[in-house]
């Protein structure tokens, strides 16, 4: 195993920065702005469709969504948002499983 790479004062402000961004998007919004569907989001924040169905349910089957899948959504907004200005390289290691060195 390798040492870890040291962290200098501005990858610190960064971990500051994103700790303490309120980063998050509801899934009803996030509908309402992609055109997308309950399965599309139930694969962005890796939950089952039942789960994601509960989300957009009334009354005593509705399930309020944990903090991670608001930021999960949130990410992809922002992904979709500014998909065109992302170099190809960042995608490509953002998304890749080997990408970490």
């Amino acid at each position: 195993m390798t040492n870890p790479r040291s962290l200098q004062a501005r990858e610190q402000s960064l971990i500051d920065l994103y700790s303490h961004c309120q980063l998050g998007m509801t899934p009803k919004n996030f509908y309402a702005k992609w055109d997308v569907n309950h399965e599309a989001i139930a694969r962005i924040c890796s939950r089952s469709l039942s789960t994601v169905r509960r989300w957009f349910s009334k009354g005593r089957n509705y399930r309020t969504p944990m903090p991670s899948d608001l930021r999960h959504l949130a990410l992809m907004d922002f992904l979709l948002e500014h998909f065109e200005e992302i170099p190809e390289e960042c995608l490509n290691i953002l998304c890749s499983l080997t990408g970490h060195k």
